[in-house]
């Protein structure tokens, strides 16, 4: 016979339901609905395949919660990712590419990867003969 997991008497079955219902975040509100399966006397396992994920991550969650308690199922802002030192495009360049998707593509037809591509070294280009010509002054 399978085990039911134990969780730690931090909030009850009820407190589960009502923090899985009143999520906002799609991960948090998944990982409040496993533990409000868990208190209803659910498996791990049943409740991961409730949920479809994977028995693992499920048993992670569990564990975190049972130690740290409520704090481990709220999301922890991520630190902004900053540009790679070898982007293909500046700030600048990124924000006018941003605007000339938002119109027209040069034909007048819709936007492409392949556009985007020809693009890109006009852009790039341009700046690149400028600075040329700054420094030869």
């Amino acid at each position: 016979m399978t085990r039911i997991a134990h969780l730690e008497p931090y909030l009850s079955a009820a407190e589960l339901k009502e923090r899985y219902r009143s999520a906002t975040n799609p991960h948090e509100a998944r990982r409040w609905h496993l533990l409000w399966l868990i208190a209803l006397s659910k498996t791990i396992k049943e409740a991961a395949a409730v949920l479809g994920i994977n028995y693992d991550y499920a048993r992670a969650i569990v564990k975190s919660y049972n130690q740290q308690g409520e704090t481990a199922i709220h999301l922890k802002k991520q630190p902004p990712k900053k540009r790679p030192t070898h982007a293909l495009l500046n700030t600048i360049q990124l924000e006018e590419l941003r605007l000339s998707l938002a119109g027209e593509s040069d034909d007048r037809g819709l936007w492409t990867g392949p556009k985007v591509a020809l693009w890109m070294p006009k852009k790039s280009g341009e700046n690149k003969s400028a600075n040329k010509g700054v420094g030869n002054t």
